[in-house]
């Protein structure tokens, strides 16, 4: 548990924040209370990933090379050998 809170504390947190707040709102202070942790854990995971600097850049898509000409000398004429 987080900040070594023992199953003892914590029934005492919850009897005080149960006559602190009373029955009948505490479940919306619970609701509301994890809301917040959850958008904080959210934004605290995009910040994490937005200022990481060990992850590397994206390589650039590779461009493909161009195919060779080919040139086919085509003259037309036939020599005779006899």
């Amino acid at each position: 548990m987080p900040f070594n809170i023992g199953p003892g504390e914590l029934i005492i947190v919850l009897i005080i924040a149960l006559i602190v707040v009373g029955p009948g709102k505490l479940p919306d202070v619970g609701s509301a209370l994890g809301k917040s942790i959850r958008e904080f854990r959210k934004a605290a995971t995009d910040v994490k990933e937005t200022t990481n600097l060990d992850a590397p850049a994206p390589a650039p898509a590779p461009v493909p090379a161009p195919a060779p000409v080919v040139e086919t000398s085509d003259t037309g004429s036939a020599s005779a050998s006899a």
